[in-house]
């Protein structure tokens, strides 16, 4: 159970009236002269006991009695500080080893059990540095809300369906002619990037000149299968990886585009005007109502994007996690309106928009590829500045706001750089454990230094951490905590000695300084980050 939920319940157990466990807010106050912990529950009790906030805070306060709590203090103008017991802080050290990898787990999501989608680039093209943004976000929502216990499906949509798989094809049947010695220009809606030449040249280089003949179809499949595969290397490579890729295609050829269709049509949403099939997304939360099918009898992208988001519902999922670029801000009402249309709960799809990313080098912003004359790419960034640094970054912000990726920073080897301060302080502490030889102890009677004590607390916030990065959807809280946790342990080094002639001493310490490495490296994992022993 998490400290906070511990409080919660030694809090609730000292009410005089019953109260709901999750009103009992919990919360860490910046100055720690304040206490380790404190709650505003009296305030919350003023109306139903009649009394002045401080006065309750007083009497709740002397009810308060754990073994894991020093003191508790009641203060003006009614909040209740707690101080833990320095020895509970210190046996947390055995508890931190013994759970190992597992340290900060919960099963605070429990029986919840959330889809995912993230990345779904469309496959015309390779990965740029927006999808990056997106796949991490995505990976570490995934990572951090199955650890808090939830139940998680990380999926990738593949847009294979329509005009624009149609031009694929037709652009790479295009570059394949060229290829066999033939003229053939390229429609200006076709595609036009090096990736496409190099698909038609890879084709070329297994078929010859035997597919001359070939219909667009057979391109664009060809095509398709190279430029996925592209991707999934490209996001293996990034240490991002799925469970379900989904077909756009095999929406329709399971028949769920047009009974989905069917579905809007009896329900009395549509109405025809202009020759095209109209939605009426605007009697719930759009600002007007949407095209589903043509003039010409195509459908529009929205059709398709609805029979799939009912898809997921009826897999069974409770709650749907969308990532998408941030041109897609007015898609959200429109298919949460579509849901609600076909009878689903639109308040459990939840969109998340993602903002741009600048890339700066020398404090200007950097464009376009050398390679490819177009946004940066993802392979690019990598290569540049390595997989730890590359997510460390792109996980630093919250999804919502703009950033600055700069480059010149994520290279440093200097504590500026926080990949590697943070880096650092694990290759400092793996070093001092591989060259001790003597016994790890399990007490600590020799500590007692407020350093440690400070490390302590910030290690057993580690869960609630991780609880409040998958409820509130913000995996850079994790990154912010593995920032300030290698922080203090580079104080902690710079204040104290670690290996003496006292074995007593220094195995207490090998202990402790264990215990902040497990909790560093766990943290780093959920932003998938892998930290290296040696600098």
């Amino acid at each position: 159970m998490s400290i906070k939920r511990q409080l919660q319940h030694i809090i609730k157990n000292s009410l005089p009236v019953d109260v709901e466990i999750d009103e009992i807010m919990i919360e860490i106050p910046k100055d720690r002269s304040n206490g380790d912990y404190s709650t505003n529950i009296a305030f919350l009790l003023t109306k139903r006991l009649k009394s002045n906030p401080l006065v309750i805070a007083n009497n709740i306060k002397d009810k308060i009695v754990s073994e894991m709590i020093e003191r508790v203090e009641a203060s003006a103008p009614g909040f209740i500080n707690i101080f833990l017991n320095k020895s509970f802080l210190l046996k947390s050290i055995n508890k931190i080893i013994e759970k190992n990898k597992s340290y900060g787990s919960s099963d605070y999501g429990r029986n919840r059990k959330i889809n995912i989608e993230y990345v779904s680039a469309n496959p015309t093209g390779i990965l740029h540095i927006g999808h990056g943004r997106g796949a991490v976000y995505g990976d570490n929502l995934s990572s951090i809300m199955a650890f808090a216990g939830f139940d998680i499906t990380r999926e990738y949509y593949i847009n294979d369906a329509g005009n624009q798989m149609y031009n694929l094809g037709v652009s790479i049947k295009g570059r394949y002619k060229e290829q066999c010695g033939l003229s053939y220009e390229i429609p200006e809606n076709g595609y036009h990037g090096s990736e496409i030449i190099d698909i038609a040249t890879k084709i070329y280089d297994f078929y010859k000149d035997s597919k001359l003949n070939e219909s667009v179809e057979f391109f664009k499949k060809e095509g398709l299968d190279i430029l996925i595969n592209e991707i999934k290397k490209d996001l293996d490579r990034f240490r991002v990886n799925f469970d379900v890729f989904t077909s756009e295609q095999s929406l329709y050829d399971r028949g769920l585009v047009d009974r989905t269709l069917d579905k809007l049509k009896n329900a009395g949403k549509c109405y025809i005007e202009d020759g095209a099939l109209w939605l009426k997304t605007s009697d719930l939360y759009d600002e007007k109502d949407r095209v589903l099918v043509k003039k010409d009898g195509n459908y529009t992208y929205l059709l398709p994007d609805i029979a799939y988001h009912s898809d997921k519902f009826d897999r069974g999922f409770s709650g749907l996690i969308d990532v998408l670029g941030a041109d897609h801000h007015g898609y959200i009402n429109r298919i949460k309106t579509s849901l609600e249309f076909l009878g689903y709960d639109a308040s459990k799809l939840d969109i998340r928009i993602l903002q741009m990313v600048r890339l700066l080098r020398n404090g200007e912003e950097i464009k376009l590829s050398k390679r490819t004359g177009k946004t940066i790419t993802l392979n690019e960034l990598i290569d540049e500045v390595g997989v730890n640094a590359a997510r460390y970054f792109f996980a630093s912000k919250s999804l919502d706001t703009q950033m600055d990726f700069d480059l010149d920073l994520a290279v440093k080897n200097s504590n500026d750089n926080p990949v590697y301060y943070i880096e650092y302080a694990n290759a400092r502490i793996t070093s001092i454990m591989r060259n001790y030889q003597g016994k790890i102890l399990s007490d600590f009677s020799t500590i007692d230094n407020e350093i440690a004590y400070t490390i302590m607390n910030k290690l057993i916030e580690f869960e609630d951490v991780v609880i409040a990065a998958a409820q509130k959807g913000l995996p850079h809280l994790i990154t912010n905590y593995l920032y300030d946790v290698a922080g203090l342990f580079h104080s902690y080094y710079a204040s104290e000695k670690i290996i003496t002639d006292d074995n007593v001493y220094t195995g207490q310490r090998i202990a402790f300084i264990k215990a902040i490495q497990i909790v560093m490296n766990n943290a780093a994992r959920l932003i998938g980050i892998i930290l290296r022993d040696e600098m």
